[in-house]
Formats: structure tokens, sequence, C-alpha cells
């Protein structure tokens, strides 16, 4: 028999980016339960709004199902007497299994007994489980509330239990479970009864409260695409998916309102603008058909009702006293222009105890130097004057007031000073990536620039920490300067963009700056921390693509001085990795590396041969020539040494008696050795 389950948790006004990770981690919870108490079930939904988390699960079996099960009693000898009667040990385990003694029977030796397991009520199970399961739930600033010892996001207010159309008799800590909970606080219906489960959506739908997120961002999008229609505007929901999910869960009864602002705001920047109406006041942003900012903007209302009157004022008010402070900043940072804000950089502390952001400004000017010397590129006065004008923005009121600008304003009024396109370009996306996966610098003077700058940050930190065993390298919890993602940032604009860049050297360069600048002696070990710091980034980007092992095999060439090549190297080890040659040639590889141990010459002499496979395998290696072809090119040619080298090891005992033939030979073999080690360290692989 099947019934289906109803779980809602009611709290206070959830923190919106819990509930993303709370709905993952009810519906994981849950299928472990049922998977481990061996409860079957057809599917398990997670709902979430901002004051409620509720599971639905369809066709949940009431009961596990029974097992039967052979328990073995007592040896034969035991178990009966002289005259073949069951003794008292045998009665004994028939009434502790709860069998008659006649459903005994004999095998091997002992007396069995056939036996059923009743499985345990679903409704025990979820009694016994509930509490613990959600009072699991992970997440950050979590709270205590009244006496209780247990936290959670925010205080449980009510608990609906139902499994069919009976309450589970359970609690969560001071909340016994009901059938009945809260709807909109605004709705007219605003007590719900649920009689069975499978009516929670629709019941909660009558009390205003939408439960399912997706239909929820559903209506968001269509609605407000509606109301946008209806004023001739357009609303881009591409660039604006976390607004959209932030939005999905603050509201439980979404209702477009249309608001406006004074069209003198609008000579402020737009990326000004839509940040002040997304990031700060949770607003749409509408655009006229031509692509230009409107004056008017969506605030999602959750609100039940038709008056909107003092919704739309109040939202009015807000954006209006916000972009007023927006145009007082961007008149005031205008009157002078922004390479003549170099200089307020001077005021700025970079780091501490690494000097301002004057200071790095310089560095990083110095490092694209660098890099456009390795690179070839004689024409670097743009990508000087991009590093140069990078940080200038930081010192402006916009970014001081609005710190996620820093970049887009310093595009801006550089192009409003006159300068070059690309280098306006160079000086906003210096800052790419700006997550893990987006979007990385478009033109050549941010690359460079984005490189410059985040290898200075890191560099900085390293020097800053050494010797210092109380301050820790960059971790997942710890890592003010973003240090972690500066690294897959670099990685990722050289190997994306085929920079050509020797890292190695643009690190040393570096490090080089900051000590002499700042007077702090390098410490011997610091490089090696940071190129592992540098591996240990690479190895998580290509987790997923890529073998581990093979990263580690190929690292015994510095990845770091091409980096491009190294991954392309991976991409061929990861073609070749099961080919049937590959591994032949892997396999003799090992084997050579095993015998040779640290034996290092190679200055054969071809006098001492003694047997035919000896000197075949000599004028194998001495006729393969292809050093120089690309690495799968030089794959394919190592083939040709396939079978002299298996002859030469089914043929010749290397440690022959003779020392000098013992010696000639391993000499050939570390000259085969040489021939390998040009792929990878086959040992690793």
């Amino acid at each position: 028999m099947k019934k289906d389950f109803l779980l809602e948790i009611q709290v206070q006004e959830l923190p919106y980016k819990f509930i993303p990770s709370a709905i993952g981690q009810l519906k994981s919870s849950f299928e472990k339960l049922f998977k481990e108490n061996a409860l079957e079930y057809d599917d398990i939904k997670v709902y979430a709004t901002p004051r409620r988390l509720a599971v639905l699960v369809d066709e949940l079996a009431v009961c596990q199902e029974n097992i039967e099960k052979d328990v073995r009693g007592p040896i034969l000898n035991i178990a009966k007497n002289e005259n073949g009667e069951y003794s008292p040990a045998a009665i004994g385990f028939a009434k502790k299994n709860g069998v008659d003694i006649s459903a005994l029977y004999e095998k091997d030796n002992y007396i069995w007994a056939k036996i059923e397991i009743k499985g345990n009520l679903a409704s025990d199970i979820l009694k016994n489980n509930i509490e613990s399961l959600v009072l699991k739930l992970q997440g950050s600033h979590f709270m205590r509330w009244k006496d209780f010892d247990e936290k959670f996001s925010r205080p449980i207010e009510n608990v609906v239990a139902l499994l069919g159309e009976e309450v589970v008799d359970l609690k969560v800590l001071d909340k016994k479970a009901v059938n009945k909970t809260q709807g909109h606080r605004f709705s007219l219906n605003r007590e719900v009864i649920i009689d069975k489960p499978q009516n929670y959506v629709e019941l909660m739908r009558k009390a205003n409260v939408i439960v399912d997120q997706n239909e929820r961002k559903r209506l968001i999008i269509e609605s407000a695409t509606k109301c946008a229609n209806e004023s001739n505007l357009e609303i881009n929901f591409d660039d604006m998916q976390e607004l959209l999910e932030e939005v999905t869960f603050i509201t439980e009864w979404p209702v477009p309102v249309m608001c406006e602002f004074d069209e003198k705001y609008l000579q402020i920047p737009a990326i000004v603008t839509t940040t002040v109406m997304s990031s700060h006041q949770r607003y749409f942003p509408l655009w006229t058909k031509e692509g230009k900012l409107s004056n008017k903007f969506i605030t999602m209302a959750n609100y039940v009702g038709d008056e909107f009157a003092n919704i739309k004022a109040g939202n009015q008010r807000v954006i209006a006293a916000r972009l007023e402070d927006g145009i007082f900043f961007y008149n005031e940072d205008t009157k002078t222009k922004l390479i003549d804000k170099y200089d307020k950089l001077k005021g700025m502390t970079f780091q501490k105890g690494l000097g301002t952001l004057f200071d790095k400004a310089q560095r990083m000017i110095k490092l694209s130097d660098k890099i456009c010397d390795q690179l070839n590129i004689v024409e670097k006065e743009d990508i000087l004057r991009c590093a140069k004008l990078s940080k200038c923005d930081l010192s402006t009121s916009l970014v001081f007031e609005f710190t996620e600008l820093q970049g887009f304003i310093g595009e801006n009024y550089a192009l409003k000073d006159g300068e070059k396109a690309n280098v306006a370009k160079g000086v906003c996306e210096h800052y790419f990536p700006l997550g893990a996966n987006s979007s990385l610098p478009s033109n050549i003077e941010g690359q460079i620039t984005s490189i410059a700058d985040k290898i200075d940050t890191i560099c900085a930190l390293f020097i800053s920490t050494q010797g210092d065993k109380k301050k820790k390298r960059p971790t997942g919890s710890n890592d003010p300067l973003g240090a972690r993602r500066a690294v897959i940032g670099i990685l990722r604009t050289i190997i994306e963009k085929d920079i050509k860049v020797d890292l190695d050297i643009i690190m040393d360069y570096s490090l080089k700056l900051l000590s002499e600048e700042f007077s702090i002696p390098l410490e011997t070990c610091i490089k090696d921390e940071l190129t592992e710091f540098f591996m240990q980034r690479l190895a998580v980007m290509y987790e997923k693509e890529f073998d581990q092992k093979i990263f580690v095999s190929l690292q015994g060439a510095n990845p770091f001085k091409d980096l491009v090549g190294f991954i392309k190297k991976a991409e061929i080890l990861k073609k070749y990795q099961n080919d049937e040659d590959f591994l032949k040639i892997k396999e003799n590889a090992n084997r050579v590396v095993r015998i040779l141990k640290d034996f290092k010459e190679n200055d054969v002499d071809k006098s001492l041969f003694v047997l035919d496979e000896e000197k075949n395998l000599y004028e194998a290696i001495i006729c393969h020539q292809n050093e120089n072809t690309n690495l799968e090119e030089y794959i394919k040619s190592l083939k040709v040494l396939i079978k002299p080298t298996s002859d030469f090891f089914e043929k010749v005992l290397v440690m022959d008696k003779d020392e000098k033939v013992k010696n000639n030979r391993l000499k050939l073999l570390n000259l085969l050795k040489s021939k390998y080690t040009v792929v990878c360290d086959f040992e690793k692989l």
C-alpha cells in the first residue's frame, strides 16, 4: 500500500541565499532516508518560499516489506537428545524466534528456523527521523531562539506532516505536527487546512501562496514581460539571472508594478542606474526597442490586492534618492579627467605593508611591459596606458559608493575623456573574469593588464605571509583578496586566449619587484609554494576533463613555461591513454625505469653487444629522430621501438655476470629511456 506524504516547515522570513541550498539538501536527505529504510516511492518534490520549506513525496510505501530469513540454531547434538526429541535448547530457540517447534528443520548438522521479520511503518520511520533531518540543514548565519540549543536559519512557527489523510505524530523542537498552515499574510484565506498531500499546491494557491519556485519564476518572467510590453519596452532576463532568482525566493505571490523616475537621471552612465535598480533595490530595468535604458522599471510586489499606489510611490521615492546621489557623484567625478586621478591612488592603501594602489599600478605597468616583451609586442603604448588607468576609478566617488562598478566606471570615464576605445575597454575588462566561468577580457590590452594585476595581487599575498605561520595561505573560507579566483582568471586567460607567455618568468619578476620595493627578502621556498598554489588551481579547473594522473605525469616539465602547450599535451595523452600501442609503450617505459633505478650513463659501446636484440634495439633508437615534431606525431613515432624493445626484454638478460656487458646494457636502456621522457613520466601515468 502507498500514500502521498507532505512535510511543511513554516518559518519566519528566510534569507534568500539559503533557500536554493535547502532545497537540494532536503531532497538528498529524504532520498537517503528512504533508501536506508527500504521505503519505495515514486517521486520527491521540494518546494520553497521565503516562509516555508515543503517536501511532497508521491506514492510512499506505508510500510517496509516483510523479510523472510533463515536463522541458524544450535548444533544437532545439542538440539536433540538421545531419543531424537528436541531439547530445551531447541525449544528455547523456536520460542525466541516466534515459530512453532514443528517448523524447525535440519541442515548442515544444525537446526534452522524460517522467520518473517515484520517491516516498520513509514509513519514510525518519519516520526523518528524528521526532526534530526530538518535540523541538520546547513547554512550561514543560523540562529537560536527561546531556550533551544539547536540552531536553524530562522525560528520555526509551524509544522505540517501528513501521510495520506493522517497527521504523522512527530515534533520539530516544540512544534507538534498538524494539518493546518498559514497562507499569504495578506490573503483572505489565511488559515489553510490540508486534507491530503496531493491537494497541497492547489490549496496554497487559493491562499495566495505559489509554493513551486519554478512556477513562481515562470510567473515573474511572464507577468513582467507582459507589463513591459504594454509600455512598448523590453526586459532582459538573460543578464539578470541572479536578480530573477532572488526575487523568486523573496516572494510568495509576485505581482509586477510599473514605476518610473525622472528622465534627468538618464544622463548618469546606464551601468550605474541599472546597478542601483537591480543590485540595491531588486528592480528590473526596462529598455527601449532601440536598446536604450528607459526611465521606467518594474518591481515585483509580494502582495495580494489591487491597491498599488502606495507601493509605486514608495519605490519611486527610494530610487529617486539613490539616483540623486548617483548624479551628484557623477558630476563631481567628471570635473577632472580619469588620468588626473592617478596621483590620488597614493593615498589609498593596497595592502598593509605593501604600499598604496599607486605602487600597485606602477608594478602593473612594469609587469605589463615585461609580458609585452615576452610576446614580442613592439607597439605597446595602449597596453601600458590601460595599465596606468586601470585603478584610477577606485578614487572616484561613484566607485566608492558602488564598489561593484569598478572597471565599468573606469571605461565610461575614459571614453568621456577621449581615451581610445580599446584602452577604455581594457580598463573595464582587466577585472575579468568576474566569476569562475564568466567572460574573459576580449582584447589584448585587457588580457595583459588582467594578468599583471592578478599576478601582482597573488605574489603580494604570498610575500606578505612568508615566514609567519599564523598567517595561512588562501583557502575556500579564508581568501580575502580572492587569490584562488585570481589564479583561475590568469590560467583561463592564458589558455583560452592562447597567450604564449612564460608565467614562470612573470612570477619571478613580480616577486622581485615586490621584494626590492619593500625590502622584503625572499624565502627560498616561496616560489615552490606559489607554483604549487597555481598547480592546485589548474588541477581543479580540469578535474572533470582529465584524469589527474595525466597532469602529474607532465609536471616534470614546468607547465607554467608554456601553459597552452601543457594543456595540448594533456589532451593528446588523454586521447592515447587507452590506445593499445600506447599501453605497450607505457609498459616498456615503466620496465626500463624499474631496471635502471638511479643509473644515469648512456655512452653505449657497440663492441660490447653480444646478441642481435641488443644491436637491433640500439639501431632503432639511433634511427629514431622525431624529437622536434609535435607530441602526437612523436607518440606515433615511438611505435617503431615497441618490437625491438619487447624482443630485447624477451631475449636479453640485462644483469649479465660480465660487469662490462651489464653496464653497457644499462646504458642502452638509459638511452631508450630518454626517448620516453619526451612524452611524460610514465611511472606517474
